[in-house]
């Protein structure tokens, strides 16, 4: 299980980048060239969407990371990157693959009890 949160947790980390990407710049490029009728319009809360453009993939990748060997603290960053994304930017056609990568891998990694090797962590 360990594994598949590892794997999981990195996967939708590096589409979440794409994502936050892609919301970023267009936060910027909205900032720089204004708003333009029908086309492009500022969004409610800049800060947010640049915050969690920012920290969501690095939660997400970090938690894939940690998943192998601190599967607790490796389940929590993958959920709290999972549910920052859907607070943000919602469910639709760009964010439901990584929204649904970083928690299946959150989830895994939560379940994920005992050590998958009889090794002491310390």
């Amino acid at each position: 299980m360990r594994n598949a949160a590892l794997v999981l947790g990195l996967i939708g980390g590096l589409l979440s980048l794409l994502v936050g990407f892609a919301s970023f710049g267009y936060t910027e490029v909205v900032d720089a060239v204004g708003e333009i009728d029908g086309v492009a319009k500022q969004v409610e809360n800049v800060g947010l969407i640049r915050t969690v453009s920012f920290l969501a993939p690095i939660l997400a990748i970090a938690g894939g990371a940690m998943a192998k060997v601190r599967a607790l603290w490796g389940g929590v960053l993958m959920s709290v990157a999972a549910g920052s994304m859907y607070y943000a930017f919602g469910f639709g056609v760009f964010t439901m693959f990584p929204i649904g990568f970083v928690t299946l891998g959150g989830i895994l990694a939560l379940a994920a009890g005992k050590p998958d090797e009889p090794k002491s962590h310390f």
